[in-house]
């Protein structure tokens, strides 16, 4: 049926990139034993590859359930955990990433601005304090969307009510409107600061092979 079909092409997918991320935290794991310490983009790349590990977890496991017991999503509280460690793997993914566009932009350019050449010196000692607010702002941010959600599934059900009807739709487009804002800024933050890292890297990679 095209039910199993969707499930055995997304179970590949999701195969395929575990493999790949899989392999990636193993070499730097060998790479701690061994050194007995972890470069700054080492952290990143490790921190990414776990993030992305249990983001495709997570999604198989809603797709799973959605296709072969799609009474257990009837369930509030296993949709409401899957929603939220699912989004806050998925903004973790999103935020380290751009942490590592902006870490490399900044070890490899080259400009004599005081500000950058301070970022310069101190980048490795901020990494992990990144890290760290990265998650933290990803998992706050998650909680919020989920709180959101759950308002707006609650007002959905009391919608039924003749006399609040619109005051139930003003809150759930008060509701919805803030969900897309939120998730919004989320996707626009992060794709800003790897547009800025890449042209910026590009500027100082023009500008040093003109001199």
């Amino acid at each position: 049926s095209y039910g199993a079909m969707a499930l055995a092409i997304i179970t590949l997918e999701v195969f395929v990139g575990m493999w790949i991320n899989a392999f990636i935290v193993c070499v730097l794991c060998i790479a701690w034993v061994k050194k007995k310490a972890l470069n700054s983009n080492e952290k990143i790349l490790l921190l990414l590859g776990c993030s992305r590990i249990s983001y495709l977890c997570f999604a198989w496991v809603y797709h799973f359930l959605s296709k072969i017991f799609p009474n257990f999503l009837h369930v509030q509280t296993i949709l409401q955990l899957l929603a939220l460690f699912g989004t806050s793997f998925n903004y973790s993914n999103l935020w380290v990433s751009a942490c590592l566009c902006g870490f490399y932009c900044i070890k490899i350019a080259n400009f004599r601005n005081s500000f950058f050449i301070y970022l310069k010196v101190k980048i490795d000692k901020m990494v992990p304090w990144l890290l760290l607010g990265s998650e933290i702002v990803a998992l706050a941010i998650s909680i919020v969307i989920a709180d959101l959600s759950e308002t707006l599934e609650r007002n959905n059900l009391t919608s039924t009510c003749q006399e609040n009807f619109w005051k139930v739709t003003i809150r759930k487009d008060m509701h919805l409107l803030s969900t897309f804002l939120l998730s919004g800024f989320v996707f626009a933050a992060s794709f800003v600061l790897v547009i800025f890292s890449a042209v910026f890297l590009l500027f100082s990679l023009w500008r040093h092979k003109r001199t």
